[in-house]
């Protein structure tokens, strides 16, 4: 038979072969159905409309128009000490958070630690701290220490440690094994193995996903102050409670091009890091 003539058959036999039958249909249309009336009550309890939704658009129009043009005020060196303010915040907890996840990490990572019930358990408790947002973090510590940038500086810094843990212990899993092989084998420990196979390889990893936190955390520092953990978040947060939207825009600016010269920086050492990808 020819190439032509099997492509033929093939094309014949395929609706026959992948055409769902009647209960699939069926599930489907039901899925569909219960998507279709679960889209329409949260619509409906989130009372949305076109009317509420175009007098929504108009406000914010209104704002823009009133942000234009920008405007650093007179309190404008208040305005520099408070990015400077979540920048050093944003620094400080992602450093520490790196610096204590490190040892984490070869904990959790199941190449290190052989123990199942220990890195099972070590794995749940990180879990457990994913599962609570940095703006948690930053109340419960603004309640606990006070307000200022030290409750933003724990607030980073404690929601850092367990998702910077699980990446550090999954860069650890897929280290080459060769590497802590041959220092074994040259009459190394296991330390040994571990400082000079595999920590060489995972370091530049680790300081390229520390930086990029570090880029994440600036923006984010911007929302703890808001709830009075520090930072250009306050500076905001006053300015919008006495509408002065010339100053707003001027901020937001301002945080746009310091994210964007710590994105510029920090790329340029993760490339140096670890290489030019194709």
């Amino acid at each position: 038979m020819t190439p032509r003539a099997n492509v033929a058959l093939w094309r014949d036999r395929m609706p026959a072969a992948f055409s769902p039958g009647p209960a699939t249909r069926a599930l489907r249309a039901a899925g569909l159905a219960l998507f279709l009336a679960w889209l329409a009550g949260a619509l409906w309890w989130f009372d949305f409309s076109p009317q509420r939704l175009w007098n929504g658009l108009s406000g914010l129009g209104t704002i823009v128009v009133l942000m234009v043009p920008p405007s650093p005020g007179e309190l404008w060196v208040e305005i520099l000490q408070g990015i400077a303010e979540s920048v050093a915040m944003a620094f400080l907890g992602t450093f520490l958070a790196a610096i204590v996840a490190i040892p984490l990490g070869f904990l959790g990572a199941r190449n290190i630690v052989t123990a199942t019930l220990w890195r099972f358990s070590l794995r749940r408790v990180l879990d457990g701290f994913r599962g609570v947002d940095q703006l948690i973090w930053a109340l419960a510590y603004v309640r606990a220490v006070g307000l200022g940038p030290l409750a933003g500086v724990l607030a980073i810094f404690t929601a850092d440690i367990a998702v910077l843990a699980k990446l550090y212990a999954e860069a650890i899993e897929n280290a080459e094994k060769k590497q802590a092989e041959g220092v074994v084998a040259a009459g190394g420990g296991r330390l040994s193995a571990i400082r000079f196979g595999i920590l060489p390889q995972v370091a530049p990893v680790m300081l390229a996903q520390a930086l990029y936190f570090f880029e994440s955390n600036t923006r984010s520092a911007t929302i703890l102050g808001v709830v009075g953990a520090g930072g250009i978040g306050l500076q905001i947060a006053e300015r919008i409670r006495v509408r002065h939207w010339d100053e707003v825009a001027f901020i937001i600016i301002l945080m746009v091009a310091t994210v964007a010269a710590i994105d510029w920086i920090s790329g340029r050492i993760r490339r140096r890091l670890i290489g030019e990808r194709g």
